[in-house]
């Protein structure tokens, strides 16, 4: 047995998360691999979760966690003959992570002690990266790697102009600055946590607005301001930052925050051909997610990481979810699963 957090979804009622020290293996569900579970992280979907919100856990009953990073406990034995053993290339003590492809959605997730997954699901941890920084990343510095990746294919550091950075305190925000400043962009970070402009400053922020400047209804063209952007607040916000995206820009969204709609209009697209691209981490292919996480041990300034990122036992990831729903949490925590 071992501990594990499992959300319950009644018929009849709110779902619930609790914290349950005799989870046995039956909760692992289908993989070919097992792992040895080191660290998870708490990400604003497994804020949802955690907290009762319909919309992320899929099942009944579930493990919960949307990111797990681990050791390798057990693989399948090749099977004599197959031209496909499923996990051949990995073996026990590898050091793995493992992110999207439905973990604490449908499938059991990582804020546990042990996991079962799929071999195709795994990528090898980075040279260069240890077990705790990666979780520190997790979804959320996935996310922002592959909205820089989307970036850096109409825009150089060198071509000058501002980068904006919606939610900018957030897990996906905060590494996004990291990440756009290390690599010689100028950023400009949105917030309503006047509180937060020194801390997205120290991550490279040259600039910080109000969100409130982006968070109304306005006009479906604005005057030329960003060069690109990374957008993870939706509705209205983005429809301001399309609407203001220089000629040529491009515009990464990747979550929410603020709602799913998107009040604007062909204008930006069709009179200055801004690209809107949508991030997905969660079904992003094997070659992408293996260069991402490349990228991340390389171009992110892992002692600004840690900075950045606190941490708790499993005991204090539901107190956690609470407070990254409520916005009071900046940056990413780290969960020690075995504390």
């Amino acid at each position: 047995m071992f501990r594990a957090i499992v959300v319950t979804r009644p018929s009849d009622a709110p779902a619930t998360a609790t914290l349950e020290s005799g989870v046995t293996d039956s909760a692992l569900g289908e993989g070919d691999v097992e792992i040895d579970v080191e660290f998870s992280s708490i990400n604003y979907k497994d804020g949802m979760a955690l907290t009762g919100r319909p919309g992320v856990i899929k099942a009944e009953s579930l493990i919960a966690g949307i990111d797990l990073v681990g050791v390798v406990s057990s693989v399948p034995e090749p099977v004599e003959g197959s031209a496909s053993a499923g996990s051949a290339t990995v073996s026990v003590g590898d050091r793995v992570i493992v992110t999207g492809f439905g973990l604490g959605e449908n499938h059991p997730g990582g804020l546990s002690e042990r996991a079962r997954v799929k071999s195709e699901w795994l990528v090898p941890l980075p040279d260069g990266l240890s077990l705790r920084r990666a979780a520190a990343i997790g979804t959320a510095g996935f996310t922002a790697m592959l909205a820089v990746l989307a970036i850096e294919k109409s825009l150089t550091p060198a071509d000058g102009g501002e980068v904006l950075v919606t939610g900018a305190s957030g897990g996906v925000g905060s590494i996004a600055i990291a990440l756009l400043a290390g690599l010689g962009y100028s950023v400009t970070a949105s917030t309503g946590r006047a509180a937060e402009h020194d801390y997205l400053r120290s991550l490279g922020a040259t600039t910080v607005i109000d969100r409130a400047e982006l968070g109304g209804p306005g006009k479906p063209l604005q005057s030329q301001r960003w060069a690109g952007a990374v957008d993870s607040v939706g509705s209205h916000t983005l429809a301001n930052v399309l609407a203001q995206a220089n000629y040529g820009a491009t515009v990464a969204t990747c979550g929410l925050a603020q709602g799913p709609d998107l009040p604007a209009t062909v204008m930006p697209f069709i009179l200055r051909g801004v690209s809107l691209v949508g991030i997905n981490s969660v079904y992003c292919p094997l070659p992408l997610r293996t260069e991402a996480w490349r990228r991340l041990a390389l171009d992110l300034d892992l002692d600004l990481l840690d900075s950045l990122t606190t941490s708790v036992g499993l005991d204090g990831a539901i107190d956690v979810a609470h407070a990254i729903i409520d916005g009071t949490v900046r940056g990413r925590t780290v969960v020690e699963v075995r504390k």
